[in-house]
């Protein structure tokens, strides 16, 4: 007759071997769930290894497995030669007794803080929920391009690697060198920098990188101009260091530099931040005559110039033109970049390429924002670029891409020829769509959202002049495209009959 123990082992634990999880684990948290609700009470003795094992229909090891890994959690206690003995571990906070009269909010958190703090609606969250099958972005990769089994076995190469725990224990600056040298060398490869790492710190993504220099950078009230329509993101960045924010006119060769010479004096301007190889959200690249009088305007003004050049992997045809921080002989030029954007998200990194005196403060500010780092990560992206991986990644990629870009261009034809204006871009993964005649943006992106595509508003551009869309179309694959295209036809026709 099985013990009142064994029977209620039996009856509540159960295994699923389809699961990833391990058995003991499995087994392991069913016994403590049977604890906390009081079926195996302090004291008890569970049956022994060969019992368990039995019991289950497991192997013994496994079951010694399931004792180890509730004593090293405090739940049971394993006596040499008696048995195993359930405990009740003790809590180890105590609670704190309230006043009488607010007896029944004691032990509930308030939603709304006793004390004053300083709200900021610009960095007030864009994001937008939707049910909606299809979704258009500003220019975003495909994640289903990346190589799930070929990720795990390079992030799991890199944590066994033995120099790994003596990177984390010594200083950041000793732990970094071999990433940023690998770094170094792939900038000065592709971008034609001549740079080491002291010109270079790395850090989680390109937005970290813009708000530490415009921390680094800007006073309250300085003066920052930008491309006439302008990334949403970095403006919220630069009013967040409380700066004064004017914009520029943009044409075909891109920022208007004769217009800034014009409108302002010496000394007036902290900074001037642009996309120069593809501005952000027209795509326009801005000339080479423009970037040598923009260089030039920047050391006889005195302003900084932000370079941002965020899908510089992304050139589907033809070559990039170089950042025009490659031709930084004054020192002018802060540039921000991306690096591994043909790997996930939490795979990815962003870096700032500035001057040595500029980058020494950098890094200081950036130990104060994020100490820790990512150790594996470094690891892995320097094992990658010196393999070529990133480069092989990134050319397979671009084929895609490039097929996706001209099967998007083929359906605009069809669909919306005489209905928007567009050019074929040499790169990125977005395309800038201007309606020949003005409709209602946000109802069309409605009449969208109910024939289940979804348009965010942050790619919508309307105002007395601008009737547009920053159209991506990187996540969406030849026949996504095509049924996007109709759909948002279907929507258009909608939007002109309301």
């Amino acid at each position: 007759m099985n013990s009142p123990v064994t029977d209620i082992i039996k009856q509540l634990v159960t295994i699923d071997k389809a699961k990833v999880q391990p058995v003991y684990i499995q087994v392991a948290q069913q016994i403590i769930n049977a604890i906390q609700r009081g079926y195996l009470h302090k004291g008890s003795k569970l049956p022994g290894t060969r019992v368990l094992s039995g019991l289950l229909t497991i192997h013994r090891n496994t079951a010694v497995a399931i004792y180890d890994e509730l004593a090293s959690q405090g739940w049971v206690d394993i006596v040499a030669n008696k048995g195993t003995f359930v405990l009740v571990p003790e809590s180890t906070t105590t609670k704190i007794k309230a006043a009488t009269q607010h007896l029944d909010h004691a032990y509930t958190y308030p939603k709304v803080a006793g004390f004053p703090f300083q709200k900021s609606f610009h960095l007030a969250s864009t994001a937008q929920e939707t049910t909606a099958k299809y979704s258009i972005n500003d220019g975003q990769p495909d994640l289903r391009l990346h190589p799930v089994h070929q990720f795990s076995r390079w992030y799991s190469a890199a944590m066994k690697r033995k120099t790994l725990i003596n990177k984390w224990n010594h200083t950041t600056a000793l732990s970094a060198s071999m990433f940023s040298t690998q770094l170094c060398n792939y900038l000065n490869a592709t971008r034609g920098f001549h740079i080491n790492s002291d010109n270079l710190v790395n850090t989680r993504n390109t937005d970290l990188s813009l708000f530490m220099v415009a921390q680094l950078l800007i006073a309250p009230k300085d003066l920052v101009l930008v491309g006439q329509l302008s990334n949403y993101a970095s403006n919220m960045i630069f009013q967040q260091a409380k700066a004064t924010i004017r914009t520029i006119p943009m044409d075909k060769e891109g920022l208007d530099v004769d217009y800034i010479r014009k409108h302002f004096v010496k000394r007036s301007i902290r900074c001037v931040y642009l996309c120069a190889n593809r501005d952000y959200p027209t795509t326009i690249t801005l000339s080479a005559k423009r970037r040598l009088e923009l260089l030039e305007l920047a050391k006889t003004y005195e302003f900084a110039i932000i370079e941002d050049d965020y899908d510089f992997d992304f050139q589907l045809e033809g070559s990039a033109m170089l950042p025009m921080a490659s031709a930084n002989a004054n020192g002018m030029v802060i540039y921000l970049g991306k690096l591994g954007q043909s790997l996930f998200p939490s795979f990815q990194t962003g870096f700032v390429v500035a001057p040595e005196n500029f980058i020494s403060e950098a890094k200081n500010y950036l130990q104060l924002l994020d100490k820790q780092g990512d150790l594996i990560q470094e690891q892995m992206l320097s094992e990658l670029i010196a393999e070529g991986e990133i480069y092989r990644l990134k050319k397979k990629n671009i084929v895609t891409y490039k097929q996706r870009r001209d099967c998007l261009c083929h359906y605009l034809t069809s669909y919306f020829e005489g209905v928007l204006t567009w050019e074929k871009p040499s790169g990125g993964l977005a395309i800038w769509l201007q309606f020949v005649a003005t409709i209602s943006l946000v109802k069309l992106a409605e009449e969208a959202e109910k024939l289940n595509l979804f348009l965010p508003k942050t790619i919508l551009y309307q105002d007395k002049t601008t009737c547009a869309i920053r159209f991506g179309f990187g996540h969406l694959n030849e026949n996504e495209i095509e049924i996007v295209m109709k759909t948002l036809k279907s929507a258009y026709n909608n939007t002109l009959s309301c």
